[in-house]
This record gives structure tokens, C-alpha cells and sequence, in this order.
């Protein structure tokens, strides 16, 4: 897990890289959420990486899937929010919660919140087989400050 999770680091460094002008304009999220899913792209060779679109927070799609189609193989689930969004985050957990649910059909091996700024990644949740991973969201925090990307 920490191999994958070490691939979403790479990505977004990258993006916080190469994106600056659409932080610094204020883009909306679906606008982030697709070049972030271009950088994971070229960290998930072999893989397919695809954004969905819930503009109506009403279905249980992600933000970006990274996942395998023929196989079924459902690697990531990201739902990704600017921390200027002020929606209740309630809907976001809850899909993904439900889209790492062993029991449920999409059984995705690991859902990331991903909570950004216009400098960085303010806040994260790992979610694993339908649950809040704790340890796993702590890792992957302090990995984050390690790569210069947290500032939660």
C-alpha cells in the first residue's frame, strides 16, 4: 500500500509543480481533480486512470479512479476538495467508505481524501476495506511533510 501511496506523493508534487497557475487563479475542483489525474497517470504505468464527474454529489462516483477496466482490478479511489469548499466533507467519506467496502461490488484496496490549498495538501484521510485507516492516514501525512506537501 505504501508503494501506491508513495506513487499518489509523486504525482502530486508534480502537480503542485507544474499546476501553480491553476492554484493561484482559484480553479474549480473538477479542473484540479483532471490534471491531477494527467501526473497520477505517468506514475500508474499499466494502469487506467480516469475522473468521474458528480457535480450533483448525488451518485457515489470518485473524483479519480486508478484501476485496471478489463480485469475488473480497482486500485485507488481519490476524492480530492480545496480547502475553500465548504460542503459538508460527510458525502465525500461516505463514498469512500462505501467504495473500499469489501462487500460492496467497486471494493476499491484503498480510498484518499485529498483536502488541497493553493500550496499544498491541508488534509488527508486513508480509507481501507470500508474503514478510516488511521495509522495508514498518519503515514501518509508525515510522508506528505516529508515531500514539502503538508501543511495540515
Amino acid at each position: 500500500m505504501q508503494t501506491e501511496l508513495n506513487k499518489v506523493i509523486a504525482a502530486l508534487t508534480e502537480f503542485f509543480t507544474r499546476e501553480a497557475f491553476l492554484l493561484d487563479k482559484d480553479c474549480g475542483e473538477r479542473a484540479l481533480t483532471h490534471r491531477l489525474a494527467v501526473h497520477l497517470e505517468r506514475q500508474f504505468s499499466g494502469w487506467d486512470v480516469d475522473c468521474e464527474c458528480d457535480h450533483l454529489a448525488k451518485s457515489v462516483f470518485p473524483d479519480i479512479v486508478v484501476h485496471q477496466r478489463e480485469i475488473p482490478n480497482n486500485l485507488v479511489a481519490i476524492e480530492l476538495r480545496k480547502d475553500s469548499n465548504h460542503q459538508p466533507i460527510e458525502h465525500d467519506r461516505h463514498k469512500l467508505v462505501a467504495l473500499t467496502d469489501p462487500h460492496i461490488w467497486f471494493a476499491y484496496w484503498i480510498g484518499l481524501l485529498l483536502i488541497l490549498s493553493r500550496n499544498n495538501v491541508t488534509g488527508c484521510e486513508i480509507y481501507v476495506a470500508g474503514n478510516l485507516d488511521r495509522p495508514m492516514t498518519v503515514w501518509f501525512a508525515e510522508q506528505l511533510k516529508l515531500a514539502g506537501l503538508g501543511g495540515g
